[in-house]
């Protein structure tokens, strides 16, 4: 296993590439997504241990995802047992994916924990005053300006952040690469540092796609004299760039390490990137 540097360009590309593996294989990626949805929703109904157990099994949904934009690199089309072929593997890959999820779930745990020390109820109360219909505009503009959800917002985006990059290449370079759970935070987090403007650039194109599709069809539906179609018309097309940005995981990946052909774990006919 080899580390990689590429230039910043390279960012935009992997979108691209992610964009390019949907469109070949839509029906299966937006299956795939949709089996993830309705885990999302069957766990809700368990409270905060529903969310842990979702926690522990984000790494296993990108490194499913990773496979199954592999797979259609490779010319096959993916199934739901991407999301299980991790845990066919040896006992020592299979542990560490378990490992990976556990940290994962504990750290976001402790990110949920000081969030609710430092927001003090505050998305609560703006939720409970933005869907109850029976608040003023003034009272809803004094909840969001105040400075405790605005700092709680604040250290959600920053620790959520910074989470994701030692866990962001750790179940690929675990599964693919035979790392232990130590060694692929450590590579994850050398990688994306060494490779930051990429990672820039990706995330700046993933945000610029939605926001021009945003103005845009707000834009047209204004021009077509129904403006309110352009909210529905966003909540499919946020999940579709979703799903994009799960299958242009892949390609971060195989971007920012280079390792010689071995045998996949789980699906021996296929090479390594």
């Amino acid at each position: 296993m080899k580390l990689r540097q590429v230039p910043a360009r390279e960012g935009v590309q992997w979108a691209r590439m992610g964009l390019r593996m949907v469109m070949a294989k839509p029906l299966s990626f937006m299956g795939l997504f949709g089996v993830v949805l309705l885990g999302m929703l069957v766990v809700q109904i368990l409270g905060w241990i529903g969310s842990l157990l979702l926690w522990a099994c984000l790494p296993l949904i990108t490194l499913g995802f990773m496979i199954a934009t592999r797979q259609v690199v490779q010319g096959s089309t993916p199934s739901f047992q991407v999301f299980a072929a991790p845990l066919r593997v040896d006992r020592g890959r299979t542990r560490a994916m378990w490992q990976l999820g556990a940290l994962y779930a504990l750290a976001m745990l402790l990110v949920i924990v000081v969030h609710g020390w430092i927001d003090d109820g505050r998305m609560a109360a703006l939720q409970v005053a933005a869907t109850s219909g029976k608040s003023s505009p003034e009272a809803i503009g004094q909840l969001v300006a105040d400075p405790r959800l605005q700092g709680g917002l604040l250290w959600f985006a920053a620790a959520a952040s910074l989470l994701s990059v030692p866990f962001w290449h750790a179940p690929a370079l675990v599964h693919w690469g035979g790392h232990t759970v130590a060694k692929a935070l450590f590579s994850s987090t050398v990688a994306c540092w060494r490779n930051k403007g990429a990672f820039v650039l990706y995330a700046l194109t993933g945000v610029g796609a939605v926001t021009a599709f945003a103005l845009v069809s707000s834009l047209l539906f204004a021009l077509l004299g129904a403006p309110n179609l352009a909210a529905v018309v966003m909540m499919p097309a946020v999940l579709f760039f979703t799903v994009v940005f799960y299958a242009s995981l892949y390609f971060t990946y195989a971007g920012c390490f280079e390792q010689a052909p071995t045998p996949d774990p789980a699906t021996p006919q296929e090479t390594a990137p």
